[in-house]
């Protein structure tokens, strides 16, 4: 059974106190919200698997469709916003977000492509230093990119990957596990590549930690962003992995199968002797239209761009990221920890045996989701949570994921989400 805790205030009353004190309440006004059939809104829970679309979001595609029809090529330099620097535009915005200079930051790709691209030059086995450590459960894409690189080097993923695996019962991993893991094996280890949030717990790893003892063993250091950008606070410069990606379409809000990001910590970008994938993109801007046969690096986290870039897509993240700016990560991440726990402690006032929050208690080590474990007839309650308007989503074998967004969530939200779901289990 759920532990009660009676502090919790379980009134809809005090959950409209809670929105009516929110300093960004004013927020959600500028997001599309998806309705029922009767018109009324639905709880939409699920930014972190695709985000809501910002309303600002089809004046910027406006604009860049309105050039390219007025102006076709000559968009890429008399644009309101030219073409050939456009990605410029969000590189302060996401070096922010996620705690890196802005040499360190491009947008490109997409994750799975930065990925490869990445391993391409920070995973480079030998004989002797051949694994890479991993998360317990990561996202399947990782898990097909890390095989599929350890495959191409010829070494057998069975034996090459290696990840720590919870203790008992548990749905999460300890950093000491990670740590011993790196003790006993770092001398195998060429690269350490972690989802920082693992999608399927919404646990939360210690990157500093992990990277400063990686590091220690001469291991390089990734991290995969997918459900931490936007979501929890972050300085990948300090904390100085070698390189981080992800997407922005989750909690980014950009839309369903944009752009990715890209971080390459500064110390990598000047005489890079690495391998690296190159392409036109990535050569140095001002020798770029004299198509020379030789590449010349940009000195930044550029370098590693292939080709130029979708305008539209682009124009869609610079939306959203404009949000973030206004918002502010800080004020974001405190109203998260506020959503968070008031899910968290009206969750452990119901009274059941079915239901197990699987994500950790403490706010260090959770961003916006709380994975719900269910321990019995899990798909069938979430498919009626739907056709109560309720939007969440389901990971198997057991678990639906419930992520409250600070910018258009609210308390009312988690509140009506948590009396709907009490009253399904009690049917």
């Amino acid at each position: 059974m759920l532990q009660v805790n009676s502090t919790t205030n379980n009134t809809l009353q005090h959950a409209l106190a809670l929105d009516a004190n929110d300093a960004l309440k004013t927020y959600r006004e500028q997001f599309y919200i998806p309705t029922q059939k009767d018109g009324s809104d639905v709880i939409y829970l699920c930014g972190n698997s695709l985000g809501l679309q910002p309303k600002s979001t089809k004046l910027y595609l406006q604009q860049e469709l309105d050039d390219w029809a007025n102006l076709g090529v000559e968009g890429h330099t008399a644009a309101k916003n030219p073409w050939l620097h456009y990605h410029e535009l969000l590189t302060n915005n996401m070096a922010t977000v996620v705690g890196a200079l802005p040499t360190e930051v491009v947008v490109m790709n997409t994750l799975t492509t930065n990925l490869h691209l990445m391993m391409v030059s920070f995973y480079t086995p030998t004989n002797e230093r051949y694994k890479i450590l991993t998360d317990w459960n990561p996202f399947p894409s990782d898990s097909y990119a890390l095989a599929s690189q350890v495959q191409l080097h010829g070494y057998n993923p069975t034996e090459s990957i290696v990840a720590p695996t919870p203790i008992g019962s548990s749905a999460t991993i300890t950093t000491t596990q990670i740590l011993e893991l790196l003790a006993e094996q770092g001398h195998q280890i060429a690269l350490v590549m972690i989802g920082t949030v693992n999608y399927y717990s919404g646990q939360v790893y210690d990157m500093a930690t992990i990277t400063k003892a990686a590091h220690s063993k001469g291991c390089k250091v990734g991290f995969d962003l997918a459900h931490a950008v936007g979501n929890i606070p972050m300085q990948l410069h300090q904390t100085g992995a070698d390189f981080a990606v992800w997407c922005t379409y989750k909690y980014l809000n950009s839309g369903p199968g944009s752009l990715a990001g890209c971080f390459v910590h500064e110390r990598h970008h000047h005489n890079f002797k690495g391998n690296r994938l190159t392409g036109w993109w990535g050569t140095n801007k001002q020798s770029r239209f004299a198509m020379l046969p030789q590449f010349d690096a940009i000195p930044t986290a550029e370098a590693w761009q292939l080709s130029n870039p979708p305008i539209l897509s682009m124009a869609a993240i610079h939306a959203s990221l404009q949000l973030f700016a206004a918002a502010g990560m800080v004020n974001l991440i405190k109203k998260s920890e506020e959503l968070t726990s008031y899910l968290i402690n009206l969750l452990q006032q119901i009274p059941t045996t079915n239901i197990e929050i699987i994500t950790p208690i403490v706010p260090e080590q959770r961003g916006c989701q709380i994975s719900l474990r269910i321990k019995n007839n899990g798909k069938q309650l979430h498919t009626t949570l739907t056709s109560k308007g309720i939007v969440t989503d389901w990971r198997e074998p057991d678990v639906i994921r419930v992520a409250p967004v600070p910018l258009y969530n609210t308390f009312e939200d988690v509140y009506r989400f948590v009396a709907i779901l009490q009253e399904s289990i009690e049917i």
